[in-house]
């Protein structure tokens, strides 16, 4: 992926990895826009000097307006990142997580794709351009504390698979990140392990410029994640990090 002379869309980009990576895109040389829900954060990044777009991805009215406004002022638009995510602690012995659950869908895996098909007609019609979804390390080796969020990334991967499957030839590619814990929202104090931003923004960058681009975007902090069934280490990591349900107000000691 040639990163200096793209025109890109960060929806979800207005804090943590998305806001990082619009940085990375533009330092490149390329054209960043970013779409969120913060009215601050937007004009933060517009004073940064980003295009900026209001966009809330669990309302479909939100993003057909996004879509026009974006495609009217970057009609050259080849990029699409969807970064928009909720994580959320669930107790599953209680009913009321049901709330959590339904807005971590509606957010992660239903708003992804909500993104995607507002914008597969305009890159397909080009015949050349770029989705890149993010997923998660924990799609693949599950954090229990979080049930719905770890459910909600293993079906973003798999729709990234059938996208790419059905995009193949059209001239689309479909590129999946799949970041481990990462230094931002406060994770570093959840995990004394998380990877800092800027290392972590820097591999990605350095992935995506691989030609070929690879299918998924693993750093090596997640490599441990995505092939722990392969390597045999799954259900003693899965036990592990059952330890962690302690978070869960209910089954604090």
């Amino acid at each position: 992926m040639d990163l200096s002379n793209r025109t890109v869309l960060v929806v979800g980009g207005t804090s943590g990895i998305g806001r990082e990576l619009a940085r990375r895109f533009a330092a490149a040389g390329s054209a960043v826009a970013v779409g969120g829900r913060s009215p601050q954060a937007l004009s933060e990044l517009a004073a940064e000097g980003f295009g900026t777009i209001s966009i809330d991805v669990t309302d479909s009215a939100s993003v057909a307006a996004a879509r026009d406004t974006v495609l009217a002022r970057y009609p050259e638009l080849d990029t699409v990142v969807t970064m928009s995510g909720v994580m959320l602690l669930e107790d599953l012995r209680d009913p009321a997580h049901f709330e959590a659950a339904q807005t971590t869908i509606d957010t992660n895996l239903l708003g992804t794709v909500r993104v995607i098909d507002a914008f597969t007609e305009h890159l397909v019609r080009r015949g050349a351009g770029t989705f890149i979804t993010v997923t998660s390390g924990i799609a693949f080796l599950p954090f229990p504390p979080m049930p719905t969020y770890a459910a909600s990334k293993a079906a973003v991967h798999a729709y990234s698979e059938a996208l790419r499957a059905q995009l193949d030839g059209t001239g689309v590619g479909v590129v999946e990140l799949v970041p481990p814990a990462v230094a931002t929202a406060g994770q570093e104090k959840v995990n004394p392990h998380a990877l800092p931003l800027d290392g972590f923004a820097t591999e990605v960058m350095d992935l995506l410029a691989q030609d070929p681009t690879p299918h998924e975007i693993l750093v090596k902090g997640v490599l441990m994640h995505r092939w722990a069934e392969r390597d045999g280490t799954y259900d003693d990591l899965v036990a592990q990090r059952s330890q962690a349900l302690t978070m869960l107000p209910g089954r604090r000691r």
